[in-house]
């Protein structure tokens, strides 16, 4: 290339501007940074909090699915706590279907946080118990120990998501 084809065809013009003008000029530009930077911070916090509410509302789905497969759980407890006397090999077989299912079910409520909240033998909370009713202790229990379980109670997380009735000692 030739030292022609290189030169700019427009000649660039200097400028000259006074103190006053060119400290505008920088106050402008500074405002201007100052307001990238923070609208780039809003975007980023904006981004955060949406992460944050997106996990939140997964959570709460996550605990409406699994809160309607609680009592599906109880259900299952329930006939797996009753007494049948002699046991043939079909019941046996039975039997062990049906805590087969109820492990399952353990596993998946784990998996997803969830925990049986202690009855039998626990000091009464009103946060996480609710007492439907109050029976003479046959073992001398203390007032407000909780005798038996009505109905399990559920935390997800730590947060209660099901209290569990009981019956507590006189």
């Amino acid at each position: 290339m030739t030292e022609e084809q290189i030169k700019p065809k427009t000649k660039i013009r200097q400028i000259k501007i006074s103190e006053t003008e060119l400290d505008k000029l920088k106050n402008e530009t500074a405002e201007y940074k100052s307001g990238w930077q923070r609208a780039r911070a809003d975007y980023e916090n904006l981004l955060r909090e949406t992460e944050i509410k997106r996990k939140e509302y997964l959570d709460w789905s996550r605990a409406q699915i699994l809160e309607e497969f609680i009592p599906i759980y109880d259900n299952f407890k329930k006939a797996f706590s009753v007494e049948f006397g002699e046991i043939d090999q079909k019941t046996e077989n039975w039997k062990k279907g049906i805590e087969y299912i109820m492990k399952q079910f353990r596993s998946v409520l784990a998996n997803n946080n969830i925990e049986e909240i202690k009855t039998v033998g626990e000091k009464f909370d009103a946060n996480l118990h609710e007492a439907v009713s109050e029976e003479e202790g046959q073992n001398g229990e203390e007032s407000g120990i909780i005798l038996k379980e009505i109905e399990a109670g559920y935390l997800m997380n730590g947060k209660i998501i099901k209290v569990a009735k009981v019956i507590t000692s006189k």
